[in-house]
C-alpha cells in the first residue's frame, strides 16, 4: 500500500514538474487557448505613434520652418508710400511744394539694396535731372557694397543657417527615436524576463502544494511520517514568498514599460498581456556584417551628424567674421528722399562711402571666438567617432558573451534536471529524504532562472547593437501591430 501511494505521488509530481519546465523545452505542435501577447514590435509602434518625447521632438520641424521664415523676412519686398511736403516763401509768396513716392524696396541676400517705383510732384516743382512737374515719373535706386557685406553678411549667414535648420530638426528627431527605442527594447525584455520568472515561481508553488496535499493524505493513512508533511509545508511557504517577490518584480517592470506604451495621451499598463517565447538565436547573421556595420555607423549615428552640422554653422559664422576685416566700401545711386533737397532741385544723389575700423578689435574678437569653437568641435567630433566605435564594439562583445552564457545556462539546466530526476528515483527507493529532493528542485529552478535571464540579456544586447549601428534612425524595420493574438501551447 505504501509503495502504491508513493508511485501515485510521484506521478502527480512528475506531471506537474513537466509543466513547470515546459518553457525551456521545444514547444508542442498542438495549439490551444489563444492568449493576447505583447510583442516588441507592438511596443516600438506605440513609441513611434504616441510617445510624448518623440512627438515633442517632431515639433522641431515647426521651429525650423519658423527660423527659415524669419530669415527670409529680412529680404521680403516692402511697399512704401511716402508723402513729403515743404512750405516756403519765395519772392514774398508762400508756396507748398513736395512729392509723393510709391515704390517697392528690395533686399538681396548678397547685401545689395534697391528700389523701384513712381514719384509724383506736388505744387510748382521743377527738377532738371528728373524733368517732372505733376506727372508720374519712374524711380530707380541701388546701394551696392563692394567689399564688406558683399555676398557674405550677417543676414545672409542667418538665412544659410536657417536653411539647415530642417536638417538639424530631422537629426534631433532621429536621436530621440534611437534613445527611446533602445530604452523601450531594454525595458521590454526586462519585463519579459520578469514575467517568465513570475510564471516559473507560480508553477513551483503549484508543484509544492500538490506534493503537500498528497503527503497529508498519506500521513492520515499512516503511510507517511508527519515530519515529511512539515517539510513539504515549509517548502510551500518558502516558494510562496519567492512567488510574491516575483509578483512585485513584474509589477515594477510593467510600470516602467508603461512609460513607453502610449495611446491617446494615456499610459497603457500591460497587466493583462503575456510575454512571447524568446526568439531563436541567430548570432551569426548579426556578427557576419560586423565590420561593415562598424564602418557605416559613424555616417548614420545622429550624435556625429549633429557635430558635423554644428561645424557647418560655425563655418558660416567664421566666414562672416573674416569678411568683417574688409573695408566698408559702398556705392549709392538713389533719388533724394529729403524734401528740402528735393525742393532745392536735387533729384538724384550719387555717393561712395569708405570706412575702415582702425584697430579691428571687433572683427578679431569674432574670428577668435569662431576659431576656438571650430577647434572644440573638431575635438568633439574625434571623441564622438571613438565613442561610436566603442559602442559598436561593446554591443558586439555583449552579443558574443551573452550567446555563450545562454549555452552554458542551458547546459546547466539540463544537468540540474538530470540530478533532480535521479534524486526522485532515489527517494522512491528510500535512499534519500524529501529535503534533498527539494534541494534538487531548487537547483533546477535556479538554473531555469539563470537561463531566462541570459536569454533576456541576449535580446538586450541585440537592441544595444542595433542602437550602436544606428539601426533605429528611420524607425523600426518591422511593421508590427500593437497587440498580436497568437496561440500559445
Amino acid at each position: 500500500m505504501k509503495i502504491q501511494h508513493l508511485v501515485g505521488v510521484w506521478m502527480i509530481v512528475a506531471c506537474t514538474t513537466t509543466l513547470l519546465w515546459a518553457e525551456t523545452n521545444t514547444p508542442p505542435s498542438v495549439a490551444k487557448t489563444p492568449i493576447t501577447i505583447l510583442t516588441l514590435d507592438a511596443v516600438l509602434t506605440r513609441v513611434e505613434k504616441g510617445h510624448p518625447l518623440l512627438r515633442g521632438s517632431q515639433t522641431q520641424r515647426m521651429v525650423a520652418s519658423g527660423k527659415l521664415l524669419t530669415a527670409l523676412g529680412k529680404f521680403e519686398p516692402n511697399l512704401v508710400n511716402d508723402w513729403e511736403l515743404e512750405r516756403l516763401v519765395k519772392n514774398g509768396k508762400t508756396t507748398s511744394v513736395g512729392f509723393n513716392d510709391t515704390l517697392v524696396e528690395l533686399r538681396h541676400p548678397w547685401g545689395i539694396r534697391g528700389f523701384a517705383g513712381f514719384r509724383t510732384g506736388i505744387g510748382d516743382v521743377e527738377v532738371a535731372d528728373l524733368g517732372i512737374n505733376t506727372s508720374n515719373q519712374p524711380l530707380l535706386g541701388i546701394v551696392l557694397p563692394l567689399l564688406r557685406g558683399f555676398m557674405t553678411n550677417p543676414d545672409h549667414a542667418e538665412l544659410m543657417k536657417s536653411s539647415l535648420a530642417n536638417k538639424q530638426a530631422e537629426i534631433e528627431i532621429q536621436k530621440t527615436r534611437q534613445d527611446l527605442y533602445l530604452g523601450a527594447a531594454t525595458q521590454y525584455w526586462s519585463w519579459v524576463a520578469a514575467w517568465k520568472l513570475m510564471k516559473l515561481q507560480q508553477q513551483a508553488v503549484a508543484v509544492a502544494e500538490a506534493r503537500t496535499t498528497q503527503l497529508m493524505k498519506q500521513a492520515k493513512a499512516g503511510a507517511r511520517a508527519q515530519f515529511d508533511v512539515i517539510e513539504a509545508s515549509q517548502e510551500v511557504q518558502r516558494r510562496r514568498a519567492h512567488f510574491i517577490k516575483a509578483q512585485r518584480q513584474i509589477d515594477k517592470e510593467q510600470y516602467k514599460l508603461a512609460l513607453f506604451l502610449w495611446e491617446s495621451d494615456t499610459l497603457v499598463i500591460p497587466e493583462n498581456l503575456t510575454a512571447p517565447r524568446f526568439p531563436l538565436m541567430r548570432p551569426e547573421q548579426v556578427l557576419k556584417q560586423f565590420e561593415q556595420e562598424k564602418h557605416r555607423a559613424p555616417m548614420v549615428r545622429p550624435e556625429i551628424q549633429l557635430v558635423r552640422l554644428e561645424a557647418e554653422f560655425n563655418h558660416i559664422d567664421l566666414e562672416v567674421a573674416a569678411n568683417n576685416f574688409l573695408p566698408d566700401l559702398t556705392l549709392e545711386a538713389t533719388p533724394s528722399r529729403k524734401p528740402e533737397d528735393f525742393v532745392l532741385g536735387l533729384g538724384y544723389r550719387f555717393g561712395a562711402k569708405l570706412s575702415f575700423p582702425f584697430l579691428q578689435r571687433e572683427a578679431r574678437g569674432d574670428e577668435l571666438q569662431m576659431k576656438g569653437k571650430a577647434q572644440r568641435l573638431k575635438l568633439l567630433q574625434q571623441y564622438r567617432l571613438q565613442q561610436v566605435s566603442m559602442d559598436v564594439g561593446n554591443a558586439h562583445s555583449a552579443i558574443t558573451r551573452t550567446e555563450k552564457r545562454t549555452q552554458v545556462s542551458r547546459q546547466a539546466l539540463h544537468l540540474a534536471k538530470k540530478l533532480e530526476k535521479g534524486e526522485r528515483t532515489r527517494f522512491k527507493l528510500g535512499a534519500t529524504s524529501l529535503l534533498f529532493v527539494n534541494l534538487r528542485e531548487r537547483n533546477v529552478l535556479q538554473a531555469a532562472e539563470g537561463w531566462i535571464t541570459a536569454m533576456a540579456d541576449y535580446q538586450k544586447a541585440l537592441a544595444l547593437y542595433k542602437w550602436a549601428i544606428g539601426g533605429w534612425v528611420k524607425g523600426s524595420s518591422s511593421d508590427g501591430t500593437q497587440v498580436n493574438n497568437e496561440r500559445r501551447s
